[in-house]
């Protein structure tokens, strides 16, 4: 039978957050490829653009709906991945050059402000595809929720990934510190 201790050892592994580190770098990673991948499908529809209007002399509208769709996500998957990487939404010189004491305390407080912001991204693109259902994106026919959805994505991941820094921080693994 495991006691409270064990399960306490358990959780506080260094295998657990190992597993946890590499689970949540695979979403991250996961997170670009996507990204990479709309970004090509983004790059060929433009081309398909410039051969329909200049040789085939029959422009296709829905480019530049299906564009703007495809920027909001490549946009939030790599804003999700980025704080991950502790590289986004990053000003850290005035930080780094406090002396140690507030430097900690600035980290600290920088990422609560992420998992603020995260959280309010999540919440109110959760009402925006909530009151978009119904209505339909111009010229390519999806419900105007598919634009929001990505800032329901991304908060969730920011969310997720700051609490993840600000836990390995508190355990001692502070990768800021070679920054």
């Amino acid at each position: 039978m495991r006691t409270y201790a064990d399960h306490e050892v358990a959780v506080n592994s260094p295998q657990l957050r190992k597993r946890a580190s590499r689970l949540l770098d695979a979403i991250a990673s996961l997170c670009l490829a996507v990204a990479g991948v709309l970004l090509v499908f983004l790059i060929a529809i433009f081309g398909w653009l410039v051969f329909g209007r200049y040789v085939l002399n029959n422009t296709p509208t829905w480019v530049e709906q299906a564009s703007l769709l495809l920027v909001v996500y490549i946009t939030c998957l790599g804003a999700a991945a980025g704080v991950r990487g502790n590289t986004h939404l990053s000003i850290d010189f005035v930080r780094e050059g406090m002396p140690e004491p507030f430097r900690t305390i600035f980290r600290y407080i920088a990422d609560l402000f992420i998992v603020i912001f995260g959280a309010f991204m999540a919440y109110q693109g959760w009402g925006l595809v909530m009151t978009n259902l119904e209505r339909a994106i111009p010229m390519i026919k999806l419900s105007e929720s598919w634009r929001a959805a990505p800032l329901v994505i991304c908060g969730g991941l920011i969310v997720l990934f700051a609490v993840a820094n600000i836990v390995s921080r508190l355990s001692g693994n502070d990768f800021d510190e070679g920054n």
